[in-house]
């Protein structure tokens, strides 16, 4: 392979890098104003909690990412991140998806341009390393909403905004 591809490749894996780090901190804003009781909430029973969300996240990245592309064991139990009631602390929590996301972060980094696009059988799909990396992060970015709006959910007025754009200033859209 050339030196540019080895370089786009290593730029792309940069880049989705920092799309899982950002990720991260938005998880780790909503986490951070939680108490363990919080995080373990559920709506309904038939729906998840943040911390079924995370035990997901991390098994998500695991499997798609640190296995698929890495080529670790997959040892993945995937319903297991959905029935569990442990209340497991969010310290704890956290963490584990920190973990992942720097494992997942390693792996991509190390992976070669002719790596990203050879094929590999991941959650009974045949995809590209590329491809697995796309569609964990697209699949964690979509769950890190889902936290946002759990969280605001059930603070309500004292959710703690992260980012609040500045007020526009005359000429601002020309």
């Amino acid at each position: 392979m050339s030196a540019s591809l080895e370089s786009l490749a290593s730029r792309v894996s940069h880049e989705a890098g920092a799309e899982f780090d950002e990720s991260l901190r938005k998880i780790k804003h909503c986490v951070n104003q939680l108490t363990d009781g919080q995080v373990w909430w559920r709506p309904s029973e038939s729906m998840n909690s943040i911390a079924n969300l995370l035990l997901h996240l991390c098994g998500n990245v695991g499997q798609w990412v640190v296995s698929g592309v890495g080529g670790s064991a997959d040892t993945r139990q995937r319903q297991q991140e959905f029935d569990d009631r442990s209340a497991t602390p969010k310290e704890e929590l956290l963490q584990q998806i920190e973990s992942v996301v720097a494992d997942a972060k390693r792996v991509l980094l190390e992976t070669s341009a002719e790596e990203l696009l050879r094929p590999r059988h991941v959650q009974g799909n045949e995809v590209t390393a590329v491809r697995a990396m796309i569609h964990s992060l697209a699949h964690f970015q979509g769950h890190v909403q889902e936290i946002v709006h759990m969280t605001r959910s059930q603070l309500g007025e004292s959710y703690e905004f992260d980012f609040v754009a500045p007020a526009a200033k005359p000429g601002d859209d020309e």
